[in-house]
């Protein structure tokens, strides 16, 4: 939804809405530090990982927590998502359209509890099923590291 002003466009939706407690917070900024790391400085993976940033450019779209995004061929192979327990379900279910719908070249998705420290894993042509890992195949590594 769209609201005029006079400076910048405001969108009010869930997805594109800021949620940010301290918990929520560091875990991105752990896993943005571990992962960017390795791509910055070590150049030993090819996936730059970027905080809430859109996974269209050129129009408002879905916002991951953080992205690992493959700039050469302009795609975004890994996303994750950190949640707690009570908004599991809602980003899980994001997290499977967002593969399913093959928009933006999303291989792998990972929801991260950090409430429970539980890591899910929901890979394209998984059919709805995830697996319980940290574990990423398109990085070859675990995520869990970071944290």
């Amino acid at each position: 939804m769209y609201f005029p002003s006079t400076t910048q466009p405001t969108f009010a939706h869930e997805d594109l809405g800021v949620w940010a407690p301290i918990e929520h917070q560091r875990v991105i900024a752990r896993l943005t530090v571990g992962l960017g790391v390795l791509y910055y400085r070590e150049q030993c993976i090819r996936l730059e990982p970027l905080p809430e940033t859109m996974l269209d450019q050129g129009k408002a779209s879905q916002v991951p927590d953080l992205l690992l995004r493959d700039n050469e061929a302009a795609q975004t192979p890994v996303i994750i998502e950190v949640c707690h327990t009570d908004g599991l379900k809602g980003d899980l279910r994001k997290i499977i359209q967002l593969i399913d719908d093959e928009l933006y070249g999303i291989r792998e998705g990972f929801l991260y509890d950090y409430r429970t420290g539980r890591w899910l894993r929901y890979r394209l042509g998984d059919g709805g099923l995830t697996t319980e890992t940290a574990f990423s195949e398109v990085l070859n590594l675990d995520l869990n590291g970071f944290l």
